[in-house]
């Protein structure tokens, strides 16, 4: 399991031009799996986001996790965090889990993160439009 983490100060996610999720402060999740994810990754993952200190305290560093700064969550499903381009130019995605399975895993993780703050989604396998401002920039790629 894969999470791209990106700290923002504003991000939306629109399909066809609605609008599916939105947040303000917070962070961006961009979230794929592969074949072993289980409930335990989802757990340890959602944890560690949502006691990531990449926030500014009072004294600009970052110091202070999503939960002290009262941000909120945009999750997105991307299952290129899984593409192989050892060979030629076009990626291969073999690594990457089943789209069924990886709904079903995708759904776990957004429950077990709204155990901590709240989650805003975008919409799983659709071609989503996603806009963020990302702060710092700030950039974290996490697997477990």
């Amino acid at each position: 399991m894969r999470v791209l983490v990106q700290r923002s100060n504003v991000a939306s996610c629109q399909v066809a031009g609605k609008t599916t999720g939105k947040i303000k402060e917070g962070l961006v999740l961009f979230v794929g799996f592969t074949a072993g994810d289980d409930l335990e990754k989802i757990k340890y993952l959602a944890k560690k986001v949502a006691n990531l200190r990449i926030f500014p305290d009072e004294d600009g560093i970052m110091n202070k996790s999503i939960l002290e700064t009262a941000g909120t969550i945009l999750s997105i499903s991307q299952f290129t965090l899984y593409a192989e381009c050892k060979k030629g130019n076009r990626p291969s995605y073999q690594k990457a889990l089943n789209n069924k399975d990886a709904q079903i895993l995708y759904q776990s993780f957004n429950e077990e993160l709204r155990k901590y703050l709240p989650v805003e989604e975008g919409l799983f396998g659709a071609d989503m439009e996603i806009s963020l401002t990302n702060v710092g920039p700030t950039t974290i790629m996490l697997e477990k």
